[in-house]
């Protein structure tokens, strides 16, 4: 990513706990169910490919995948579980690549790592580079909370509460720039975890503008991987993006 706080090396020890614990591993086929309609038997790119949660089930439908890290950490994860998936490391805010691709997706929110507007939009034009002519850009990312209206203000948000585990978050906001500085505190038995995190939240308007500035358009949106409808009481949203009509 283009900021120095390499999530990567910092998650790659208790990823698969953490996205386990989150949720992610169980929603995991409808992820795939969904991305392979549009590459069925084609090629897709996956940027912030982590351990391959994502990539490794998708290219076992018969997709080639190939991804890209800016975490040593992470994809030494991917290499145990396959050898199959040609993956580097680079940043996806800036990255160049020969091939063309009928899909490239970004999920589990990893495009809001990326700290600035710029380097956004950096990611955007470098992923549309990268398509075939009829391919498709599928982003997943949240929809915002009500943060606070003041700048620097801290708020205290519980993201996870079970038996064993409960996790926090602690974030500092500053709505000028949409970036939220935080910090996750995994409680689990006697043990404490502290994991640090930096993000600009991106509200679903502006990633349309910002895919237009680049020459891409909203295809569809949906509230989940199962496509259910995208409303105001949607918690996330996944959006697909194509080639802009001549």
């Amino acid at each position: 990513m283009s900021d120095k706080l390499n999530y990567g090396e910092i998650y790659a020890p208790i990823y698969e706990e953490y996205t386990a614990l989150q949720g992610k591993v169980a929603e995991v086929d409808e992820t795939v169910d969904f991305l392979e309609r549009y590459c069925s038997g084609g090629s897709a790119l996956e940027l912030g490919i982590g351990d391959g949660r994502v990539a490794v089930p998708l290219s076992k439908r018969g997709v080639k995948v190939e991804g890209i890290d800016n975490s040593c950490s992470m994809l030494k994860l991917l290499a145990k579980r396959t050898d199959l998936i040609k993956a580097w490391q680079g940043d996806i805010a800036h990255f160049r690549s020969e091939q063309r691709y009928r899909m490239v997706y970004c999920v589990y929110s990893t495009f809001t790592l990326l700290f600035t507007r710029e380097a956004q939009i950096a990611c955007l034009r470098s992923a549309m580079d990268a398509l075939d002519d009829d391919g498709v850009l599928v982003i997943e990312l949240g929809v915002p909370g009500c943060y606070p209206s003041v700048g620097g203000q801290k708020t205290t948000t519980a993201r996870l509460v079970d038996y064993e585990n409960t996790i926090l978050n602690v974030a500092v906001h500053d709505p000028l720039n949409q970036n939220l500085v935080s910090t996750l505190l995994w409680f689990s038995g006697t043990s404490v975890r502290r994991l640090p995190q930096r993000v600009r939240y991106v509200y679903h308007q502006e990633l349309d503008t910002m895919a237009e500035c680049v020459g891409l358009e909203l295809a569809e949106r949906w509230g989940d991987w199962a496509r259910s409808a995208f409303t105001e009481r949607s918690e996330s949203h996944v959006s697909v993006y194509r080639r802009s009509s001549p």
